[in-house]
């Protein structure tokens, strides 16, 4: 049995701007295919842009949260598929400040990997303990 390989995310928070892009390129430069996997989480707005820079390197781009439905009347939010054809591979769900500004159960928390999971991204939950 093989060991799990270490993922190193960055999570941008509500925070970043097209800038930082560059930033993203010289980080990509310095990762190298078969150490730990690195991923980029920026905000939603930057998904593609970053997702685009980052072709071709070894880092992947994340998102920060999806939505628990695959579609419907829910402004403001993103469902998993959307951000996968954005170019998000990867997805933060439970977070510790969702948890407590927004009250995330672990029920809403195992739906929305379930649509992660659906749309193709790759989860990383995390516990509500």
């Amino acid at each position: 049995m093989t060991a799990p390989t270490p993922l190193i995310a960055g999570n941008w928070k509500m925070n970043g701007a097209p800038a930082l892009i560059d930033e993203a390129r010289i980080v990509a430069s310095k990762v190298r295919a078969g150490g730990a996997r690195v991923a980029i989480c920026p905000p939603t707005p930057l998904i593609h842009r970053l997702s685009e820079a980052m072709a071709g390197s070894a880092v992947l781009v994340g998102a920060q949260d999806n939505h628990d439905q695959d579609f419907g009347a829910f402004t403001g939010d993103v469902s998993a598929q959307m951000l996968a054809e954005a170019g998000a591979k990867l997805v933060i769900l439970g977070h510790s400040e969702r948890r407590a500004a927004y009250r995330e159960s672990d029920e809403l928390v195992a739906r929305k990997v379930a649509a992660a999971l659906r749309a193709g991204l790759e989860p990383i939950a995390h516990t509500g303990s």
